[in-house]
Formats: structure tokens, sequence, C-alpha cells
């Protein structure tokens, strides 16, 4: 699962968060079925809103915004906490590129058509960026088909608890390791609900002081339109 996203950075398990027991196990066939189909639940809804925290040595970083998991796109609005707001502002990737909107006032949630000038671009860097690695893994959690669910526990996928987003009951669980990286497996954390779908997603990444969290619908989704002049990679 998110096999690219660990590929660009992922690093060690992350504990934490639900009610976990002494060690992970095996899971279920249930919980497998329900692990290999998550990105795909994201693909069929077509878009989430997310909110991406990353954190940093100096601070955090927090985007808020939505990812078109058809579209292969990403966009939102960024806020430094315990920073300057040199960062503030939109933001919008897709699979090789970001382009930033710097704002000296950043407001809360990013307007539903992006401005059509002030733009500038950059390649999305593969290594050595926690946020490029953090809207990697974002934008990799969505697939247009469901995974092998028998081929996950075998590939070291496990079950570690039970938790709650919002009210919600979830299962925690780890994924396998990725098809070119062995000895990943539990390298992603998921909250995933009774059908399938993904609330949640905390993973370490090499960059980053401390484990980024993606969390899912917390606020509405807007579908995103592309800055004028992109066209995202099908």
């Amino acid at each position: 699962m998110a096999a690219a996203a660990v590929a660009a950075g992922a690093a060690v398990l992350i504990t934490g968060g639900g009610s976990e027991p002494d060690a992970p196990r095996a899971l279920t066939p249930d919980e497998a079925n329900r692990l290999a189909i998550t990105r795909f639940r994201n693909y069929e809804t077509r878009g989430r809103a997310v909110t991406i925290t990353v954190p940093g040595a100096v601070g955090a970083l927090t985007v808020t915004g939505s990812v078109d998991y058809r579209g292969k796109i990403g966009y939102g609005v960024v806020h430094g906490t315990g920073r300057d707001a040199s960062s503030d502002g939109l933001i919008e990737w897709t699979a090789d590129s970001v382009y930033v909107h710097p704002m000296t006032d950043a407001p809360a949630q990013a307007p539903a058509a992006p401005p059509r000038t002030g733009w500038f671009r950059r390649p999305l860097r593969s290594s050595g960026s926690s946020l490029d690695t953090s809207l990697t893994i974002a934008l990799g959690l969505g697939s247009d088909r469901p995974d092998n669910a028998e081929l996950l526990p075998q590939n070291g996928a496990a079950w570690w608890g039970r938790d709650q987003v919002d009210g919600r009951p979830v299962d925690v669980m780890t994924g396998p390791s990725s098809p070119d990286r062995s000895g990943t497996a539990g390298n992603v954390r998921y909250w995933v609900g009774p059908d399938g779908t993904m609330y949640r997603v905390r993973v370490t990444v090499g960059s980053a002081p401390r484990p980024v969290d993606i969390a899912f619908d917390t606020q509405k989704y807007v579908p995103v339109a592309p800055v004028p002049g992109v066209t995202p990679k099908q």
C-alpha cells in the first residue's frame, strides 16, 4: 500500500493511537479485504478533503485542501505553525511538480478557483523534503483497483488495534512491505472504517523529526481545479 510513498521516504513504524495489543497480529480475512480496498475507496469517491500536518525542526507546516485521486492532483493552502509566514500561501501539486502562490495573509481555506497569476513552479523533490514527501504520500493514497488481499498478510501487513476518529470506530492496521523495498512492512499506518474507508494515515519520513499525519474529511471536499496551464499526468 502506498508503495511509491514509502519509496519516497517512509522510514520507521510509529506507535501510538488506539487500543493496541501487546504485539501486532496477523490480519483476519475481513481486515485484509478492508485494507485491500481502502485506497480504491478514495478513487471511487474521486477525491477527499485532507489536512496534512508536516512536522519540522522549527515548526510545522499544515496543508488544508483536497486531493483528486482520479485526476492525480492536489490543491490547498499552506500555513506555518511556530515559524515565520514565508511558507504560507496556496499550493497545488501533481506527481512531478509543485506550484506555489505565496501569500502574506493566507486564508483558512483555499479559494475554489485558483488565481490565474502569481504561481511559481518547481519540480516535486523525491527526497530531502518532508513537505514534498508528504505531498507524494497523500497523492498516492488512491488506486484505480483494489490490492490483492491474500498477499497483504504474506508481505507483513498487520492489525494493531482499534480506535475512533471523530466518533467513528476504526481498525488500526499497518501496510505490507513495498514491492521494491523489502523489510518496510509497517512503515505506513492506516485508520480504516468497517467499509474500508480510510480516515487517517500516519507515517514517519526520514526528513521529518516526528510522524507526518494525513487526516481525511476534515472539511468539505472541493473539486480540484488545475492551476491555469497545468495538465496532470493520467
